[in-house]
């Protein structure tokens, strides 16, 4: 893990498009701007967990389901 120290108003670049820029910093709170492009998704950690999650659940494949589905279509 990198860890880079930065004060207000100042950038960290990733690669050649994302371009973080430190906004404000109060008390134990920074607020971050992302400058990335469109095509690439953003997501606080938590939220990009959250949806990882909800995706595995939703694939989750039912086999006693799929097993009933399939007698049908052969019948």
């Amino acid at each position: 893990m990198l860890i880079l120290s930065r004060k207000t108003d100042q950038q960290i670049q990733i690669g050649d498009e994302i371009t973080l820029t430190i906004i404000e910093i109060r008390g134990d709170q920074v607020r971050i701007g992302v400058e990335a492009p469109k095509d690439i998704k953003v997501f606080r950690h938590e939220v990009f967990k959250a949806i990882q999650s909800e995706n595995r659940e939703a694939s989750a494949v039912d086999k006693e389901k799929i097993g009933v589905l399939s007698q049908m279509l052969k019948n």
